[in-house]
């Protein structure tokens, strides 16, 4: 739906298996001649076996995550696969994730900048500090994302620089997101400050809505909690969120804009509305410039 929508429509591969992850995209295949890419989460324990399936498929496009993708991109090159590592902070990872790719005759395409105003694993550092610092350190165009869900924000990802966005959280408030109809609606209930981050004591911290399992987990990790104790409560929780609808015990991952979401709409009018208001706002601030000179 968001390729035939004009975006760069992604499969996120998740915990799912080579296996799954042909089926999907030949799915995908099958529902747009449009271009689409896939995610790949680098922790995943099938992430030998989801690398060659992208090349097995003609896949054209790959985002990465969680790692330094640096063993895969040779073999992806050769395929002539656009490769878009996923950064959450500035110099450090932006340079593991593309410099030391770039220094080894590997070359990514482009950086993803995310910020710790998206929904899931984050990092620390705001996008309106990360994109621009990103850009700064690495020789690859920057895509923006984090936060972003109106012509707004958009406009202000290309003033810091960025060549294009990635949004997520604005998706799940779509007609064609598979999630469970409890999910959203527990996005479109949620105010601004009704997202928090789990797991920054273990290291790998996550932003979900608010809710009983979010309690849990943050008072086991105010009293130091063991990394077993704390895997109990969030184990499965993805799934009782997305497939089961446990908006209660599930986990319930979304970015700090679902403050900004108040219906459901088709993918291709969030796009639509993304893009016209954007172009609107920057032509809007450009003449407030011109008439502040």
């Amino acid at each position: 739906a968001c390729s035939n929508a004009g975006a760069l429509g992604m499969i996120a591969t998740g915990g799912w298996d080579g296996d799954r992850l042909r089926q999907e995209i030949r799915r995908a295949k099958e529902l747009t001649d449009k271009p689409f890419g896939v995610n790949l989460m680098l922790m995943s324990p099938y992430a030998d076996d989801i690398a060659q399936i992208i090349l097995e498929e003609g896949v054209k496009v790959v985002t990465t995550g969680a790692g330094n993708p640096g063993k895969y991109i040779p073999a992806w090159k050769e395929k002539g696969i656009k490769v878009m590592p996923v950064v959450a902070a500035a110099v450090r990872l932006s340079l593991v994730g593309s410099e030391m790719c770039i220094r080894d005759s590997y070359g990514v395409d482009a950086i993803i900048a995310e910020g710790t105003e998206s929904g899931g694993h984050v990092g620390e550092m705001t996008t309106m500090a990360l994109v621009p610092q990103v850009i700064d350190a690495v020789s690859v165009p920057v895509v923006a994302a984090g936060g972003i869900a109106d012509g707004r924000q958009a406009a202000a990802a290309f003033a810091l620089g960025a060549c294009g966005i990635q949004v997520g959280t604005c998706l799940l408030a779509s007609e064609e997101c598979p999630i469970h109809p409890n999910y959203k609606q527990a996005v479109l209930k949620a105010k601004d400050s009704d997202t928090v981050v789990t797991g920054r004591s273990i290291g790998g911290p996550v932003r979900i809505l608010k809710n009983k399992m979010a309690r849990e987990y943050l008072a086991l990790e105010k009293r130091g909690a063991s990394l077993e104790e704390l895997e109990k409560v969030t184990l499965g929780g993805l799934r009782r969120a997305v497939l089961e609808g446990d908006v209660e015990m599930g986990s319930v991952m979304s970015g700090q804009v679902a403050g900004m979401l108040h219906e459901i709409r088709p993918v291709a009018e969030i796009f639509r509305d993304l893009y016209e208001s954007g172009i609107a706002r920057a032509k809007a601030t450009a003449a407030e410039w011109s008439d502040a000179e």
